[in-house]
């Protein structure tokens, strides 16, 4: 349905889970692709799931300016200018408030809202100019719009995601650059870095209106669409997918007896 070849996807986070699937989507789907992670080994094993045909891998943690650049000039000398970005790279680790450190909402804000910033501003410096009309996509969360106990700074920073998205759609449509935003539900995926609980994951699946959990490929899928043709007309916008979640409580009883 998508055909991608010749373009050049970069993806931030895209070693494991959300990223990976993101990044396996556009690779099937004909497209020259970056990833992008901290984690070198696992950043290895990504690429060599994908085969090294047609696929970069660069190093970089998100938070810092000198590496996110450094990537982006290594996968455009690779692949040439970058058409598409997919900036993903996010943490979600738990703590009340009362006992978050300064340290705790800085590593998050800056994982999550400053990687975010570094990853699209490095792309609209890239794309502005380019014959070719730039698609830059940023990975929120309906955690920005529904708050969660004990993660305040995950979902501050998704928040923040979503308006600065906003902010860099007004500025960079003259240059015919769109930006939109994802919201992902529950994924079902296994993270080392940030690891759910199984009665966190259990209640999550119980909201899901359409009865499973949500998959990397579900959040490749709308990146596809995002960054094709059919939505050259849409930027500054934020499209959930959570299987129904979002749409009000799923699991909760009958209220009348």
């Amino acid at each position: 349905m998508f055909d991608f070849t010749g373009s050049h996807v970069l993806v931030t986070g895209a070693a494991v889970g959300i990223g990976f699937g993101i990044a396996a989507c556009f690779h099937k789907a004909g497209a020259n692709v970056s990833l992008c992670d901290f984690r070198p080994d696992a950043l290895d094993e990504a690429r060599a799931r994908l085969g090294n045909a047609r696929t970069f891998a660069g190093t970089a943690d998100v938070r810092r300016e000198d590496q996110v650049e450094r990537v982006f000039r290594d996968a455009e000398e690779a692949f040439g200018p970058v058409h598409v970005v997919v900036a993903n790279a996010g943490i979600i680790p738990s703590v009340p408030v009362v006992e978050m450190t300064v340290d705790q909402w800085d590593q998050v804000m800056e994982t999550n809202a400053r990687g975010c910033f570094l990853a699209c501003r490095t792309a609209a410096r890239s794309m502005i100019g380019s014959e070719k009309q730039g698609k830059i996509i940023t990975v929120s969360s309906i955690a920005a719009d529904a708050a969660r106990v004990d993660a305040a700074h995950y979902c501050a920073s998704k928040a923040a995601i979503v308006q600065f998205s906003k902010s860099l759609a007004l500025e960079l449509a003259k240059h015919r650059i769109t930006v939109n935003i994802i919201k992902p539900g529950y994924v079902e995926v296994e993270s080392v870095v940030s690891p759910l609980s199984e009665e966190y994951k259990n209640v999550l699946r119980s909201s899901i209106p359409l009865g499973r959990p949500g998959q990397p490929e579900d959040i490749g899928n709308m990146a596809l669409f995002l960054a094709s043709p059919y939505a050259e007309y849409i930027t500054g916008e934020s499209f959930v997918v959570s299987g129904g979640s979002s749409a009000g409580r799923a699991n909760l009883p009958p209220a009348n007896p």
